[in-house]
This record gives structure tokens, C-alpha cells and sequence, in this order.
């Protein structure tokens, strides 16, 4: 039976690595969710392996993102701002490597939805640590 919670344990890393892969990749490939990926990654380490979730969450960037997402529901301006960029250019790169006219809007309409949806998060006050601001209530 202990071998059984041992292989579970190590899938679920498995699945951990392989979220976190997808996360970093999405950070440059359109359509890939970033966030998702990295709360997935976030929620196998921590049912997996105290060793890595407690690695992940150390990580000066990612650790404080997956923290505000999960807590407060918000991000701190700068990363809404990387964000927004990065898909942008992402999108725009993509919507000019393209030439069906339906593939484009699509394009349009995941980046406009994905848009708001970060713009609608609460916006993190000083550095990224205190409680959030309360922008859009």
C-alpha cells in the first residue's frame, strides 16, 4: 500500500513538472494559459512533495504571483502590465503570421477576453505583499 502513495506521489509530481513546462510556455505562446499552469503546478507540489511546493513558492516572482492570484484575487501593476504586453506582441505576432480572416478574430476575441479579465483583478498596493487595493470596488 505504501508503494501505491508513493507512485500517486510522484504522478502528481510528475504532473507538477509538467504544468509548471506548459506555464513557462505560455508565457510566449498565444493561447497557452500562464496562470492556470502555474496554480495546477502550485496545487501538485503541495499534495506531492512539501520539498517542492515549498521551492516553487520561494521563487521571488512566481511565488508571490501564485500567492496574490490564489489569496486576493490580484496582481500588482507591473504584472499586469508584463502581462498585458507580452500578450499582446504574443497575439499580434501570431494574428500577422496568419492569413484566415476567422483564425485572426479569434485571435482578437481570446486576447480582448483575457484583457479584461486581468484588468478586472484587484490591483496589489506597494510591492506585491500587502493586502490589495480596492480599485474597482
Amino acid at each position: 500500500m505504501r508503494q501505491l502513495t508513493s507512485l500517486k506521489k510522484a504522478l502528481i509530481a510528475l504532473l507538477g513538472f509538467i504544468s509548471l513546462a506548459l506555464a513557462a510556455a505560455g508565457t510566449l505562446l498565444p493561447l497557452l494559459p500562464t496562470t492556470p499552469f502555474l496554480l495546477l503546478a502550485a496545487g501538485c507540489f503541495m499534495r506531492s512533495s512539501d520539498r517542492l511546493y515549498r521551492w516553487l513558492m520561494s521563487r521571488r516572482w512566481v511565488g508571490t504571483y501564485i500567492r496574490n492570484y490564489r489569496e486576493y484575487k490580484a496582481l500588482t501593476s507591473f504584472a499586469k502590465l508584463v502581462i498585458l504586453i507580452v500578450l499582446w506582441v504574443t497575439i499580434t505576432t501570431s494574428i500577422l503570421a496568419v492569413s484566415t480572416t476567422w483564425v485572426r478574430l479569434l485571435l482578437v476575441l481570446v486576447a480582448l477576453a483575457v484583457s479584461v479579465h486581468i484588468l478586472c483583478l484587484k490591483t496589489m498596493a506597494g510591492n506585491g505583499q500587502a493586502h490589495p487595493t480596492h480599485d474597482r470596488d
